[in-house]
């Protein structure tokens, strides 16, 4: 199974990497001090002895003098570590050779992260101009991988190298000085616009990993060794494998605004979930475990893979780990700079369809629910672990840089029972991500999160040796496409069914986004959000006629759109039934009604949006999804089912109708006698809707005025007394960030006497 002339030459090759590391004053994981990018004094690239690179700062506890030196340090460390991993390239024909076709060029990477340092800097309005307009030009967006085929070839005019490094050079002066002498007022946080400066440095971090990946998949004459970024040479077979159970317990997740250290947007909000028992592997599949699978043919047996799966293998190729090599002497594993004879007890490195193909394999061969663990069970194996955030000292895990530049061996980082919950590599979930309940876009990076909303991409958990900053939290959310490639493998769980994960797709239809917030967000102008002025307006007039004691057992809102007044009605009534014309604002009403989160974009200016979340909990309108039932139905030709009914609300309904003398003559039948009809309408008559033949008012009739209130009370009288006279209830939609409908609609309540 394993070459024995690879295992000696692997010795032998760590001997000369150990005698080299004591000359150039480099160090590896049994050493006590980390291999780290070459850090500089400040301005000046003065070489100083490697040391542990910075964590992400506290941004609370700290006056403002300290806070400007925990900043320049830290922006200074990140800036220069990053450079220093350019210095793995052999050559400047290598910054603009692609690693892989679905990427730019290093060239880009080199550039990207100053310039976006400049973007956010100017819309957090710290600086008014741009440090160069070609440069921010070319280096402003990236590539997401969005599929294995879809980056199209563009001719770029990339700058050279010495133009790059002489931009960014400017971008750190001008950090530097927005450090020192920028006003600062304590603390830092969502709203202060020293924000942008914290989230250029734990951008610039992501893509030092990122960058480290594209490194690591450039061909081997494009990269050289660098002292400052040497991996681990320590390595053996691997420890099998074992099961542990993990008890069940509650996953409880919280992170707002008054947190201390810098989040990513889709960290923020209220998690909770309950966690039944499940078994978890002791170790991270290593290479030696993952050879079975290989060697099982696991690469050419379809039906160990998903349908995403398969096309990612038709497109690949792939018969083995991306980053194995079959040598004449056994297998190998090409690390960021170099080529070593295979680690066999180090993690394996695959993306998320290897990983889900090998459980599927494993769950053959065991007959054992084999799969991959959810976010959620990774949060729990965290608590289990007792583990905590990293601190000033070298982690107790291969990650943020402290122990070499490279995973080392899956049984090296005992963490409770666990080895590797965090640290090593990323670890795959089976979860999507998904926005947490109060999620909010950051103003200044709104796409930051919310295109990968789309049930595409998933969350890897737990970090790698390259991981820093923010990277390293528990609270750090990444998730990437199936089929990217980071440095991350996976730990496989026994458990059951994996409970779905809230929907993540955000509304982009114009009309149903308006509906959305005109019955579940913001109000506007100091105008009381229509449907629960509505309610509240018939429960106060009910009492002030003394009709509050009236039955309460059922309501029926026709037209009931989003289903707002549903809910409302369902503080009041036993039973409510929503019943609408269009299936989709049902849709809504629905989602809501399961406990999920209904998510909608709102037009600000053109093609600029806002995002917005609402859940019944948010509103406090919990209790009452028991109590609805939505339908989709005609209010003109209901079916018999809906009747019986002690309150009908009909909210901007009758002028939207196609016969609304049928609906107005009828819907006593609907109603208990003495139940209440309540009726909302602008009377805003239009032939789409209702043929000027069938208006119930707004008309000259006999050469006189005829008014749409006098047609209802031509059509009431027969079954209803009116309640009180009319009265105008204002509401006002949304249609942009800077254009608003503002309208009064007329309401009557009507009791049924007959």
């Amino acid at each position: 199974m394993f070459s024995e002339a690879c295992i000696q030459k692997k010795a032998i090759s760590r001997q000369d990497c150990a005698n080299k590391d004591v000359n150039q004053n480099s160090t590896f994981v049994n050493k006590t001090e980390p291999v780290i990018g070459t850090l500089h004094n400040d301005e000046h690239n003065i070489t100083k002895p490697p040391a542990l690179i910075s964590r992400t700062p506290n941004l609370r506890d700290s006056d403002e003098a300290t806070m400007r030196h925990t900043l320049r340090h830290y922006f200074l460390d990140t800036f220069n570590t990053y450079e220093s991993l350019f210095d793995c390239l052999a050559s400047d024909d290598a910054f603009y050779i692609k690693p892989i076709s679905l990427r730019h060029p290093l060239i880009f990477y080199y550039g990207h992260t100053a310039t976006f340092f400049i973007n956010k800097l100017l819309l957090a309005r710290l600086i008014n101009e741009r440090v160069d307009q070609r440069m921010e030009s070319i280096f402003a967006v990236g590539v997401d991988e969005m599929s294995w085929d879809d980056l199209n070839e563009a001719n770029y005019n990339w700058p050279n190298v010495h133009e790059v490094k002489a931009y960014r050079d400017k971008v750190r002066a001008l950090v530097l000085d927005l450090i020192d002498h920028a006003p600062l007022h304590m603390p830092i946080d969502w709203n202060n616009p020293w924000w942008a400066i914290i989230m250029g440095i734990e951008h610039e971090r992501i893509h030092l990993e990122t960058s480290s990946v594209l490194i690591r998949q450039h061909d081997l004459s494009m990269v050289k060794p660098s002292p400052n970024w040497q991996p681990n040479y320590g390595s053996g077979l691997a420890p099998e494998n074992q099961l542990i159970r993990v008890a069940a317990g509650k996953v409880q997740l919280a992170k707002d605004k008054s947190s201390p250290f810098y989040g990513w947007d889709n960290e923020y909000g209220v998690h909770e979930a309950e966690i039944t028992s499940f078994e978890a592997s002791k170790f991270l599949v290593s290479n030696q475990e993952f050879l079975q699978f290989v060697e099982a043919k696991g690469y050419q047996t379809a039906e160990y893979w998903t349908d995403e799966g398969q096309g990612w293998l038709k497109f690949t190729q792939a018969e083995h780990p991306t980053f194995w090599h079959k040598a004449p002497d056994g297998w190998h594993l090409r690390l960021m700079t170099e080529e070593v004879c295979m680690p066999w007890d180090w993690p394996v490195e695959v993306n998320y369809h290897e990983a889900k193909a090998f459980c599927h394999w494993k769950k053959q061969q065991t007959g054992q629910a084999v799969r991959l663990p959810t976010e959620d069970e990774w949060y729990r194996l965290y608590d289990v672990a007792g583990i905590r955030d990293v601190g000033a000292a070298p982690a107790q895990a291969n990650i943020h840089l402290d122990h070499g530049a490279s995973s080392c061996p899956v049984n090296q980082f005992a963490q409770g029972e666990f080895y590797d919950v965090v640290g090593n590599i990323w670890q795959w979930t089976e979860t999507p991500i998904y926005p947490f309940e109060g999620f909010e876009v950051h103003p200044i990076y709104d796409d930051f999160s919310t295109p990968t909303f789309d049930e595409r991409h998933n969350l890897m958990k737990g970090g790698s040796w390259i991981s820093t900053g923010n990277e390293s939290l528990h609270s750090a959310r990444y998730a990437f496409r199936r089929h990217f490639f980071q440095h991350a493998g996976f730990r496989y769980v026994i458990s059951g069914d994996i409970n779905p994960v809230p929907a993540s797709h955000y509304e982009t239809d114009k009309l149903m986004s308006e509906y959305a917030e005109f019955h579940y967000g913001d109000e506007y102008f100091g105008v009381p959000n229509f449907s629960k002025a509505l309610v509240e307006l018939a429960v106060t007039t009910l009492a002030q006629h003394h009709l509050d004691g009236l039955p309460r057992h059922t309501a029926l809102d026709l037209g009931c759109a989003s289903g707002r007044a549903t809910f409302e009605l369902a503080r009041y009534f036993d039973q409510v039934t929503g019943v609408d014309f269009s299936a989709r604002f049902i849709g809504q009403a629905v989602q809501l009604a399961k406990g999920e989160t209904l998510r909608y974009t709102l037009i600000d200016e053109g093609e600029l949006v806002s995002y917005k979340s609402h859940s019944l909990a948010g509103l406090k309108l919990e209790d009452t999804k028991h109590k609805v039932a939505f339908f989709q139905g005609d209010a003109c030709n209901l079916k018999p089912v809906f009747t019986g009914y002690d309150f009908i609300l009909a909210a901007n309904l009758i002028d939207r109708l196609y016969d609304p003398a049928k609906f107005l003559s009828s819907i006593h039948e609907r109603l208990n006698v003495g139940g209440v009809l309540m009726l909302a309408s602008p009377y805003t008559w239009l032939t789409e809707h209702t043929p000027r033949k069938d208006w119930i008012g707004g008309f000259k009739k006999d050469g006189e005025t005829f008014s749409t209130f006098a047609g209802l009370q031509e059509l009431l009288a027969k079954h209803f007394h009116l309640i009180q006279e009319p009265q105008e209830v204002p509401f006002v939609i949304r249609e942009t960030k800077r254009k608003y409908q503002h309208t009064l609609s007329e309401v009557t309540l009507w009791q049924r006497v007959l």
